[in-house]
């Protein structure tokens, strides 16, 4: 029997490995980045913390100069090239680097070698989210409570190749909504499969990841047991400007799903 009532469309979900696949010629209603090794774990992790917000650049020098605007006091300034923290600049790309009592109230001007180059490529979205492990749910209750049309996941690679711990955060981002969305690609499919067959050990899945093998190799063991928790922060970091994202506010409860007759 047909309901009177609409039901509203699924959520169309896509997965694109890098920025670099992200099509141009389209907008999505929101688009999420993703680099859990490190860029958006440290950015969730600092907005966690108190941050007035986090100002992402792809560029260095835009960085610097933009950010001396800011008054000295309340700024701080992290830079990663290579898995390493850039000379000059406060911190690297280490979400272990983050406390409330240096970040509280403080904006963060960030660049990495791959994360803020995703978040750039997609700010012109009506929604941008930056979306790691470590905050996986606050993204979900977002997706589940907004639902808006079309959603772009985009992975940030490194320097424009696939990276297995971004495809497995897709996937656990996609998982819990199966019920409830479209599969826009091949990828996104790909990406539950792949957070389905290694949930239950994702600190050895990023430890076998070809970036994860590169932060081995420079002591950061530390870094990746953080980033492959999943939901330890109840954080959503969203763009309020271009390139600026702040924390936005949490619903206290998600509506349930209702089935149409």
């Amino acid at each position: 029997m047909e309901s009177n009532s609409v039901a509203k469309s699924a959520v169309k979900l896509f997965y694109f490995h890098t920025p670099e696949l992200v099509p141009h010629t389209e907008t999505p209603d929101c688009a999420i980045a993703i680099d859990v090794l490190r860029a958006t774990s440290t950015i969730a992790t600092a907005l966690d913390a108190g941050a007035e917000a986090v100002q992402v650049f792809s560029d260095l020098d835009t960085l610097r100069v933009q950010s001396e605007a800011w008054p000295a006091e309340r700024r701080l300034r992290a830079g990663e090239r290579g898995g390493k923290q850039v000379e000059g600049f406060d911190f690297g790309n280490s979400p272990l680097e983050v406390t409330p009592e240096r970040f509280r109230d403080r904006r963060l001007f960030i660049s990495t070698t791959n994360g803020t180059r995703s978040l750039t490529r997609i700010q012109q979205a009506k929604t941008v989210i930056a979306a790691a492990l470590v905050n996986r749910q606050a993204v979900v209750d977002f997706l589940k409570r907004e639902q808006p049309e079309t959603v772009w996941i985009v992975g940030s690679g490194w320097e424009g190749s696939y990276a297995l711990e971004d495809s497995v955060c897709a996937g656990a981002i996609a998982a819990p909504l199966q019920s409830q969305i479209q599969l826009g690609n091949d990828e996104m499919l790909a990406a539950i499969a792949l957070y389905q067959h290694w949930e239950h050990n994702l600190y050895g899945l990023l430890c076998q990841a070809s970036h994860g093998q590169r932060l081995l190799r420079l002591k950061c063991e530390a870094d990746l047991d953080y980033c492959s928790r999943v939901d330890i922060l109840q954080v959503l970091p969203k763009q309020g400007e271009p390139g600026v994202l702040m924390s936005a506010p949490l619903a206290s409860a998600v509506p349930q799903e209702t089935s149409v007759a």
